[in-house]
């Protein structure tokens, strides 16, 4: 299970959460922060990435184009890193079965 982290969160979280989530990227560290939401959706989709974001546009290309890839949306307002990793580590389970159900495309985390 790889996640793809988005440039609206910080790249510290790959190596934070490397111990639960390995293999996972940030846009950044790739070189694909300034690259079109498609773009990156394709990636990711070959790539075999769930893409995690704050933002609404990958959950809006998930409802036209479907999925692959997963989405997980974290919808916190302006938060620290620090609870991001706490998030991702507490709902590491419910994201485990999210990535195995084919029937879901977008998990959202509060």
């Amino acid at each position: 299970m790889k996640l793809l982290f988005d440039h609206n969160l910080s790249p510290r979280l790959v190596k934070s959460l490397e111990d639960i989530y390995p293999n996972s990227n940030h846009l950044y560290l790739l070189g694909l922060d300034t690259k079109s939401d498609e773009f990156i959706w394709t990636f990711a989709k070959n790539q075999d990435y769930i893409i995690v974001t704050k933002d609404s546009d990958f959950n809006e290309l998930s409802i036209i184009k479907g999925f692959p890839p997963k989405i997980i949306w974290i919808r916190l307002g302006n938060c620290s890193t620090k609870t991001i990793d706490s998030l991702l580590r507490e709902n590491y389970s419910m994201i485990s079965i999210f990535n195995l159900d084919f029937n879901l495309g977008v998990l959202t985390l509060y």
